[in-house]
């Protein structure tokens, strides 16, 4: 693991990740499973994920779900201080900047762009999904 990126996913990725397999969500849902990008989470995150993910009205099959909630354990724990900088508009995104300020990597994956503006991130890079896997494809050709 120590060679993979160690990136958060904010949970609309992973909801994207899980209903349409075939877009950037999807791919880096699969470097996920397949140990080529650790997922770097802490409790809070955990939580969400498996609150969101379980929403019937989101239709996320229960095998694909499960599939992917059975490899967190195996992704970076994160102890986190609160966030030192401006906080972003909602308070419930602040979790997500502050693992990845934790990381090596400092980068928050989020198909929400907007909720997390320029002056909130700090040293936090923030990249869409689209980006997110461009940047993941350069990092396997080196």
């Amino acid at each position: 693991m120590a060679d993979t990126p160690v990136w958060v996913l904010d949970t609309n990725v992973l909801v994207s990740g899980l209903l349409s397999p075939l877009g950037p969500p999807g791919r880096l849902i699969d470097a996920l499973l397949s140990r080529r990008l650790t997922l770097a989470l802490d409790d809070r995150i955990e939580l969400e994920y498996r609150d969101v993910l379980a929403r019937p009205r989101l239709g996320i099959e229960a095998v694909r779900r499960e599939a992917f909630l059975a490899i967190v354990q195996f992704q970076l724990p994160v102890t986190a201080p609160p966030w030192p900088h401006r906080a972003p508009p909602d308070q419930d995104d602040v979790m997500f900047l502050e693992v990845a300020l934790q990381t090596s990597d400092r980068v928050v994956v989020t198909g929400h762009l907007r909720h997390f503006p320029a002056g909130c991130r700090g040293p936090v890079t923030v990249l869409s999904p689209r980006c997110a896997w461009d940047t993941f494809e350069g990092f396997e050709l080196v």
